[in-house]
C-alpha cells in the first residue's frame, strides 16, 4: 500500500518559482556590490599598465562596504595605499567611471612636471627602460617609477612623450584636501586625471582593481563589449593587477 503523494497548490508553486528567479538576482547583487565588479578598460589612460579591451575585477571589499544605492560607505576598513590601481566615479559626472594611480592621500603636497612626481618634497624616481623594450613605439619613452620606502606602492611603468611637449611643462602644485584623493594615469601624457580636474572624493571610490580576468585586441564589431575570440590576449588573461 504506497503512501499519499501530497500535491502542492498553486500558491506552493508560485513560491518555488519566485524562490528559483529571486535567488540568483539577489546573489548576483550582493557578488557586484560586496566582492567583485568587472569593468572594461575604455581607453589609453593607464598604458602600459592596462591596455583598452582589458576586462577587469574590481574587488569592492579592499576598502570597506559600500551603499547599496548611492555613493559613500556604509563601513570603511582601511584607507587606500598610495599606488594602488582604483576605480572611482569621475566627480564631475558620477555617471562616468575612471580607473587611475592613487598617488596623493589626504593632506599630501605634490609637484608635478612633465610627469614626474615630488610628494611632501621626496621625488618618485624613474629609471628608462631601454630602448628595445618597447622597440614598436617611436612616440613614447618608458619609465620604472619608484616610490620612497616611506610611502609606499610597488614600482610601476609608466610612459611619456619622447619627442612632443609633455602636458605639464610648468610644475604644478596641489595640497590633498580632507576625505580626498590625487590620481594620475600611467599614460602620463595622454590622462585626463587630477592634474587637469582635481582630486576625487571618498564617497566616489568603487574599488582597488585586482585581476585581469580576459583581455582581447578587439571586439565584435556588432557587439562592442564581447572580445573577439580571435583577437584574444591569453598572456594577459587572470592575471593580477599591479604585479
Amino acid at each position: 500500500m504506497g503512501f499519499p503523494i501530497k500535491k502542492k497548490g498553486k500558491q506552493g508553486r508560485w513560491a518555488s518559482a519566485l524562490t528559483l528567479f529571486f535567488v540568483p538576482i539577489l546573489l548576483i547583487f550582493i557578488f557586484r556590490w560586496v566582492i567583485f565588479e568587472p569593468f572594461v578598460i575604455p581607453s589609453e589612460s593607464m598604458m602600459p599598465n592596462l591596455l583598452v579591451h582589458d576586462h577587469i575585477l574590481v574587488s569592492k571589499y579592499s576598502y570597506g562596504i559600500k551603499t547599496p544605492l548611492g555613493d559613500g560607505w556604509l563601513k570603511m576598513f582601511k584607507q587606500p595605499d598610495r599606488g594602488d590601481i582604483v576605480v572611482f566615479r569621475f566627480p564631475e559626472n558620477r555617471d562616468v567611471f575612471y580607473i587611475k594611480r592613487l598617488i596623493g592621500l589626504p593632506g599630501d603636497k605634490i609637484r608635478v612636471q612633465n610627469g614626474q612626481i615630488i610628494l611632501n618634497d621626496k621625488p618618485w624616481t624613474i629609471q628608462a627602460l631601454s630602448e628595445d623594450f618597447y622597440n614598436d613605439e617611436a612616440d613614447f619613452n618608458y619609465f620604472i617609477e619608484s616610490t620612497p620606502n616611506d610611502q609606499g606602492g610597488a614600482d610601476h611603468l609608466i610612459r611619456v612623450f619622447s619627442n612632443q611637449d609633455h602636458v605639464d611643462p610648468v610644475e604644478k602644485e596641489f595640497v590633498v584636501p580632507e576625505n580626498s584623493y590625487f590620481f594620475m594615469g600611467d599614460n602620463r601624457d595622454e590622462s585626463q586625471d587630477s592634474r587637469l580636474w582635481g582630486y576625487v572624493d571618498q564617497k566616489y571610490l568603487i574599488g582597488r582593481a585586482a585581476f585581469i580576468w580576459l583581455s582581447c585586441d578587439d571586439t565584435i564589431p556588432t557587439a562592442p563589449m564581447i572580445c573577439d575570440p580571435l583577437k584574444l590576449r591569453p598572456g594577459r588573461m587572470f592575471k593580477r593587477i599591479g604585479e
